[in-house]
């Protein structure tokens, strides 16, 4: 440390001006085999004061006049201009190591020296690099390499953002590709990692290779794609059910809930939901306050039934249902010259559907949405019966399960069992699925997996295992303006991540969150995550998020975000000292995501 460029000449709190030697601007200076960068912008200088040096990051400089200039004759023996360097205090060293904050300051006329590749090695990677092979870039301005404090970073909830184009993607892939070359095998029975992959960018060989790995593709475009693994208790619950179909809160959901409980009250009877059939059916048609809507309630359920099987009596139950007619007067069916006057012995059930009722069996080996829609149209039933509810406040309800489950059976499988995945990374492709499974999804899978992660943490104080959820594209799940849903559902879908991202930490569950799009998502998630790798934004809105909600960033790495290159970001946050500007490395090609631009020069050659 002998290249001195200058003195402090004023202290004002934590800014520090100080006088250059000379005005020159060398980009690289050698020295007793030393290499030490010069005077710019973003740089460091070393203040000796005692026994220690200040470290300080250069913010700006300035020439001002020389008032004192003197001449003798025609030769100048003073510059006729002062440098002034403006720096800020970050650090000292003191017996070699460097300890960040400020905690020292300098004092007028203390001498302020280059500071070498050594130096400025340990001010951005404070943790010993034989300690650390965490290495995703190399600092822009220093031009070394950069060692991420891994233990540090992925027990935070981490926040990846950039234009299109601007190489968040190949960041993403570069965090999690490094943390798995070095700590693969410390990781498998300990920690888990999902990433929900919208537009399928990590299914081939990207962070890990396909035969270490369990990818999940979903199609709701055919029937060959991959299935998502529920337990029948995940699938059976009501907040479940709800998030499924967008229910309602004040007469929807009471609904499902009471679905719920009369299939878990009956579970034990293997056939109970057959007798369910049965018994519904015997009490609407010979009861004394019959409905006229429930004829066609029966033969919706009863036509699904049908695509199942080829048993006739289901023909025979539907075409005696649409020979009936309805006694607007009277208030009950009749059939010809036979009336349902109600009673055990109505003697109008008796001969034209009693047999049939008492033969009815089930298909075998109907699948969940089978046994859900008809338990709906049941239930529906038995309330219309029963006065408990309005035939048009459950319809849309009605109508939302039919057409989602045709989508839903595509890419959902409900078992007995629970299979417990033996990878450590799952990926789960939504690249050919339809907008409203991408939407579902992602939320049933977190919630999934936060309530089943929390449960094997119940009787500890401390986790033993971590979750880390990772979602590609966020802004597609966790926007806070979107207008094509219902509020109630959209505030249900905004506090679950909510929940995670404010309660996770304490149970071991961790999301890593990447957009284009930033000030999209929820203010208040964006506000909870403790790092950032920050590439090109250009847009003022998420710039002006960013500005609000991450108080880590100084001015000048602000004012780059708009100028960045490809692959290049500012890398902030609690784990962090300082913020720093890193040129990612870029991946081979056969584990970059699926993300690249179109080469149309040889597309269309």
């Amino acid at each position: 440390m002998n290249i001195c460029v200058g003195k402090v000449i004023s202290v004002r709190g934590i800014k520090i001006l100080i006088q250059a030697n000379n005005i020159s601007s060398h980009d690289i200076l050698f020295h007793d085999g030393e290499t030490f960068d010069g005077v710019s912008i973003k740089g460091y200088l070393l203040i000796r004061r005692g026994f220690r040096d200040i470290v300080g990051k250069i913010e700006g400089e300035y020439l001002e006049e020389n008032h004192l200039e003197k001449i003798e004759g025609d030769k100048e023996i003073d510059f006729l201009y002062l440098r002034k360097i403006e720096i800020r205090p970050i650090g000292y060293f003191e017996k070699g190591t460097f300890y960040e904050g400020v905690k020292y300051l300098p004092m007028i006329n203390d001498k302020a020296y280059l500071a070498s590749d050594t130096h400025i090695s340990c001010v951005i990677n404070p943790i010993k690099e034989e300690n650390n092979k965490f290495i995703i870039g190399t600092a822009i301005n220093e031009n070394l390499p950069v060692y991420l404090p891994w233990q540090h970073l992925f027990n935070t909830h981490i926040g990846v953002f950039g234009n299109t184009g601007s190489g968040k993607s190949n960041t993403l892939t570069k965090l999690y590709t490094e943390l798995f070359a070095i700590k693969s095998n410390q990781i498998r029975g300990k920690s888990k990692f999902v990433i929900i992959d919208f537009n399928g960018e990590y299914t081939n060989n990207q962070i890990l290779p396909q035969n270490e790995k369990e990818v999940i593709n979903l199609n709701t475009h055919d029937n060959n794609g991959d299935m998502i693994i529920l337990t029948s208790k995940q699938f059976w619950d009501a907040e479940t059910l709800s998030l499924l179909f967008k229910a309602t809160d004040n007469t929807q959901k009471p609904f499902i809930k009471r679905i719920i409980n009369n299939r878990e009250y009956f579970q034990k009877d293997k056939n109970s939901l057959e007798n369910y059939f049965k018994a519904t059916f015997k009490k609407v048609f010979t009861s004394t306050a019959q409905k006229k809507d429930v004829v066609n309630l029966f033969i919706d359920i009863l036509e699904n039934l049908k695509k199942l099987t080829n048993i006739s009596k289901y023909n025979n139950i539907i075409e005696n249902l649409r020979k009936l007619s309805w006694h607007s007067t009277n208030q009950y069916f009749y059939s010809g010259s036979l009336y349902f006057n109600g009673g055990e012995n109505d003697k109008a059930y008796k001969n034209i559907f009693e047999e049939h009722i008492e033969n009815f069996n089930l298909p075998k080996n109907y699948g969940f949405d089978t046994e859900l829609n008809l338990r709906i149209n049941l239930q529906l039933i038995n309330d219309l019966q029963g006065g408990y509810a309005q035939f048009d406040h459950i319809q849309p309800l009605l109508k939302r399960a039919e057409s989602f489950l045709v989508s839903i059976k595509k890419v959902i499988k409900v078992t007995d069992t629970d299979r417990e995945s033996t990878s450590s990374l799952r990926v789960i492709s939504l690249r050919n699925c339809n907008q409203e499974i991408k939407k579902i999804i992602p939320l049933l899978l977190a919630k999934q997996l936060y309530e089943t992660h929390k449960k094997t943490i119940i009787h500890s104080n401390k986790p033993i295992e971590t979750l880390h959820l990772i979602i590609d594209e966020a802004h597609n799940i966790l926007s806070s303006q979107s207008i094509r849903e219902q509020e109630s559902w959209k505030d249900y879908r905004l506090e679950l991540f909510e929940e995670i991202i404010k309660e996770g930490r304490k149970f071991g569950v961790f999301l890593t969150l990447s957009s284009q799009r930033p000030a999209d998502i929820s203010p208040t998630i964006i506000s909870q995550l403790h790092n950032f790798f920050i590439h090109r934004l250009v847009n003022d809105k998420d710039l002006s998020l960013l500005d609000s909600t991450i108080n880590t960033l100084d001015k000048l790495s602000k004012d780059r975000i708009s100028h960045l290159a490809k692959g290049c970001c500012v890398i902030t946050g609690t784990t962090f000292d300082m913020p720093l500007i890193v040129q990612i490395d870029l991946l081979p090609n056969n584990k970059q995501p699926d993300s690249e631009d179109v080469n149309l020069a040889k597309l269309w050659e």
